[in-house]
């Protein structure tokens, strides 16, 4: 009994832990925007922070990473789960 009532607190962990990643990513995603609409990535490249700019592709390509690997479960999920035609 016990282990249930933690496991549902891990979910209600989990969804509030998804809502504020959302959020997070949403602004991120305008930051991007707001720099992809101003500057040629010739221009990021050629003046931007070295350092900086590794970092930024760094995290962007962990972000692309995890999500891949959750895009991939859910289809796994779905191509599991039988259809009523």
């Amino acid at each position: 009994m016990v282990a249930a009532v933690k496991k549902q607190i891990d979910v209600t962990r989990l969804m509030a832990d998804l809502t504020a990643a959302k959020v997070e990513l949403l602004s991120a995603q305008c930051a991007a925007d707001r720099i992809r609409l101003q500057y040629s990535p010739q221009d990021i490249a050629a003046l931007g922070e070295p350092q900086t700019l590794k970092r930024l592709i760094a995290s962007a390509d962990a972000l692309y990473r995890f999500f891949s690997q959750i895009e991939a479960q859910i289809k796994q999920k779905e191509d599991a789960t039988p259809r009523n035609e």
